[in-house]
């Protein structure tokens, strides 16, 4: 996920502070990882200086002055253009899990033990993203979010389920080469 280009289009709503811009970040993408106030006002300060963003002027709101910023034409033309590209299925096959099922065949490990502690941990993740669905007054971005976790670690578990049924085959392989 691109930050610069999602504070892009949170700054299309209109200008806002860094502070700001950090909490409605983590409220639309609550299942991505919350954004560092440090992340948030260096990639502003990047905003800057690429043309991107600008200062709009201060805001204290009752509280400590706070540096406003807002979205330059120039922002709006490269957020247009990031939003309609179209974004490429993963180049790589190989996943952290895969790496860690060969490493256990080749340091003599267990890599069967290894896919059933993932597949618990899967599972467990899985039944958490269901109640944070299923809970009351969930709005549909954080629905749509859990969905899409969801269906991502569904694939990782028939990955797993066929990885285990072939476990054999693999380890004969790794252990040839």
């Amino acid at each position: 996920m691109s930050t610069r280009h999602i504070l892009l289009g949170l700054l299309a709503t209109g200008p806002s502070h860094g502070y700001d811009l950090k909490r409605r970040h983590d409220e639309r993408f609550p299942q991505a990882r919350p954004l560092a106030y440090g992340q948030v006002y260096t990639t502003l300060q990047r905003l800057v200086r690429d043309g991107l963003a600008e200062v709009d002027g201060t805001d204290s709101d009752g509280g400590p002055e706070r540096t406003m910023y807002r979205a330059t034409d120039e922002g709006t033309h490269e957020l247009a253009r990031w939003a309609g590209e179209i974004a490429p299925p993963a180049p790589f096959v190989a996943n952290e899990i895969f790496a860690k099922v060969v490493v256990a065949i080749l340091a003599g490990g267990d890599p069967a033990g290894y896919l059933s502690a993932q597949r618990a941990a899967h599972m467990e993740r899985m039944r958490e993203l269901t109640a944070v669905k299923a809970a009351q007054g969930a709005d549909l971005a954080t629905v749509l979010s859990a969905d899409y976790a969801l269906n991502h670690l569904d694939a990782d578990l028939r990955w797993m389920s066929t990885t285990a049924a072939r476990l054999t085959t693999l380890t004969a392989e790794v252990d040839a080469a």
